[in-house]
């Protein structure tokens, strides 16, 4: 079981993006007759990459972004337009929240949609659930808000790339409003890429895989290891399934996620094989940490979205409660009727390489499904996600300590997948955040947890600080790569004044 499937985008009635609740000033006009207008294809798009070009207008002063003079020439749209631009910026913004994009980027997006449409001065606001635009026509007319809604949202990156490269298409001109409503219903439609099927096993080979990249061993007790581990992720998976159509938080689905690992460890403990059944929770721990909720919720607290950081973190927090609570209530039963989970400190990164990097790879791999990562995209995240796990395994090999050597490793990740999505024009999320998943922090939590349990709370508390101290470093290093990318790569040129704009087909982007 993992948070990624648990958590859908919103639907309406009848299964369309729920409308936006636009909320006219007092005093607004009635709009007039105006049909589809295309977004005028100079400036925008030869300026370079919508999201370069949003960003520093996003960080700018609102009062400093109204003043930007519009060099396109064209003319304003009528009365009715900027409504339902602001309609459909409000559904883009909706549907990337809802598919976990963060907030200075769903922010970017809209603003992006409405100055494509020649609807500015706009100014976008995102919180954890709510998204609203609004629109200030002139001095002397009444301002117009538009805003909505979004619940439970997920991680769904099949969902966020497709509305990416919609934004593309938007700030290169050719799309009409109506065009473009109409392709988010299709996109908001999208079913998930992979069965269901596929999806439980990537979800068992998570926490096998783990089992490998912690115990460092290829022998056929390491084999049985990560057998229990597959069979304990699925328990977990239909037990949580199970609590979900009761329609229970998710804080109880995770609680009973994390106990089959536990249950599994402490019964391989109990035999004569010699079997680390503390690998087998540590597994466990691996395919139920919250991942993109931390990163994401990093992410926005860097960029100054403090409130929507607070909220991201506080559920990425209940939902690693929930774990905790899971796996040490039956840690205590455990250990005191004589279970021996005292396995040895986890080993460095490069006692077995070969072995460990592969484990790295089907981790990555099981991890990119469960987020339902495009099938085209999965090759460069494997590919950085061998970049970041070598980078990490030869820091920790030259004696680096472990939380400077992830934040480097996920400092490269971060470069390497702005890198990457920046060639392929898609979106950096699916190119990072599955990338991450081997350094996650899931064996350090489970020996914090197991000093709790054997009445040792100083060094628990220890542990899981470190273990904070790691996610923290993974969402620094992959928000300092962002900007790095950001700095160093050609940035966006200040367009010509032109004449009247000439009728093109597309945009060119600068990568």
């Amino acid at each position: 079981m993992s948070d990624h499937d648990q958590l859908g985008a919103p639907a309406g009635p009848d299964g369309r993006p729920p409308r936006s609740e636009r909320v006219p000033q007092q005093g607004a006009a009635p709009g007039s007759p105006a049909g589809d207008t295309r977004p005028p294809p100079g400036d925008a798009a030869a300026a370079g990459p919508w999201h370069d070009r949003m960003l520093p207008l996003l960080r700018t002063p609102t009062a400093d972004r109204r003043l930007a003079p519009d060099l396109s020439g064209a003319k304003p749209p009528g009365a009715a337009e900027p409504a339902r631009v602001l309609d459909l910026a409000l559904l883009v913004g909706e549907l990337l929240l809802a598919s976990g994009e963060a907030a200075e980027d769903v922010e970017a997006a809209m603003l992006a949609v409405a100055r494509a449409y020649r609807v500015h001065p706009c100014d976008p606001q995102v919180t954890f659930t709510r998204v609203a635009i609004s629109y200030q026509p002139g001095s002397s007319e009444p301002p117009l808000t538009a805003e909505c809604s979004v619940r439970r949202p997920a991680g769904d990156y099949a969902r966020l790339a497709a509305v990416f490269r919609l934004v593309t298409e938007i700030a290169a001109g050719g799309v009409t409003v109506h065009d473009a409503h109409d392709r988010l219903v299709a996109v908001h439609r999208l079913s998930r890429r992979y069965p269901v099927r596929i999806r439980l096993l990537c979800c068992g080979l998570l926490a096998g895989a783990a089992t490998l990249l912690v115990g460092g061993r290829a022998d056929a007790r390491a084999w049985l290891v990560f057998a229990s581990a597959v069979v304990a992720a699925l328990a977990g998976d239909r037990l949580s399934a199970l609590v979900a159509r009761h329609d229970l938080p998710a804080f109880y689905q995770f609680v009973v996620a994390a106990a089959p690992a536990a249950v599994i460890g402490i019964l391989l403990s109990f035999n004569g094989l010699h079997l680390r059944g503390s690998v087998v929770i540590t597994g466990g721990l691996f395919a139920l940490l919250p991942g993109w909720p931390m990163v994401a919720a990093a992410q926005d607290g860097l960029a100054g979205f403090y409130l929507t950081a607070a909220a991201r973190l506080l559920e990425a927090l209940y939902l690693m409660a929930g774990v905790v609570i899971g796996v040490m209530a039956v840690l205590y039963v455990g250990v005191n009727n004589g279970a021996d989970l005292a396995a040895q400190d986890v080993p460095a990164a490069a006692d077995n390489p070969p072995l460990q990097l592969t484990a790295a790879v089907l981790l990555t791999l099981a991890f990119a499904v469960l987020l339902n990562t495009e099938p085209a995209a999965l090759p460069a995240v494997l590919l950085n996600s061998a970049v970041g796990w070598t980078t990490y395994g030869v820091l920790a090999g030259a004696g680096a300590e472990p939380i400077l050597a992830t934040g480097l490793a996920a400092g490269l990740v971060g470069l390497s997948g702005q890198l990457m999505a920046r060639y392929r024009g898609a979106p950096v999320l699916p190119h990072v955040t599955a990338a991450l998943g081997p350094l996650l922090p899931g064996s350090v939590l489970y020996f914090g947890m197991l000093a709790f349990v054997r009445g040792r709370p100083e060094v628990g508390l220890s542990g899981i600080g470190r273990a904070a101290a790691m996610a923290m470093a993974l969402a620094i290093g992959v928000n300092l790569g962002r900007e790095l990318a950001r700095l160093f790569l050609p940035v966006a040129r200040a367009a010509p004044r032109p004449g009247p704009p000439a009728r093109r087909t597309g945009g060119r982007h600068r990568r």
